[in-house]
């Protein structure tokens, strides 16, 4: 498990934590401020072993979930609505975690956004048809990042809270 927290005295004001789905390794961002003033707070991955057996993997995401919401409060949580692949097993279990995801976060009590992907890299580029590396680039531009962010799922989470920034007002 790689898990960046940093500890609060005072919440911020408008908190997004944005996540991206997935079984082995969700991506997550906390952010906050505007569109044209985008703060990061903090950015990484959670990783779920593949020794564990796919409820025990479950159990850890919605773990991991809570200890996010519990440590950031956020306002609001974005996550990617499902994209099917062609590879059904795997759609099979990000569906799941997603499922154990936004059930976490409705018990929480904290607002849940839901984007597609193309509504999220519309958000980033202003091309609902980007692709990884232009949504890394506009990230690094608008976060004032001296790299693209890294990983991929990373990546996606915080364009994820970009988007809720950027469509919903908090």
């Amino acid at each position: 498990m790689m898990m960046l927290l940093r500890y609060m005295t005072t919440k911020p004001k408008g908190v997004i934590l944005g996540l991206d789905p997935g079984i082995g390794r969700i991506g997550y961002a906390v952010i906050t401020g505007s569109r044209s003033t985008p703060n990061i707070l903090t950015l990484g991955c959670l990783e779920t072993s593949r020794k564990l057996s796919q409820a025990e993997r479950l159990g850890e995401i919605a773990a991991y979930v809570r200890t996010l919401l519990k440590q950031w409060r956020p306002d609001g949580v974005a996550v990617e609505r499902l994209y099917f692949s062609t590879n059904v097993k795997t759609a099979l279990a990000v569906a799941e975690a997603r499922g154990v995801i936004t059930l976490t976060i409705q018990e929480s009590g904290c607002k849940l956004y839901e984007f597609s992907p193309q509504e999220v890299k519309l958000a980033a580029t202003g091309q609902g048809n980007a692709d990884k590396k232009q949504v890394q680039k506009m990230l690094k531009l608008m976060f004032k990042l001296p790299t693209p962010p890294k990983p991929d799922d990373a990546a996606d989470a915080l364009a994820l809270a970009l988007c809720a920034v950027t469509k919903v007002r908090i």
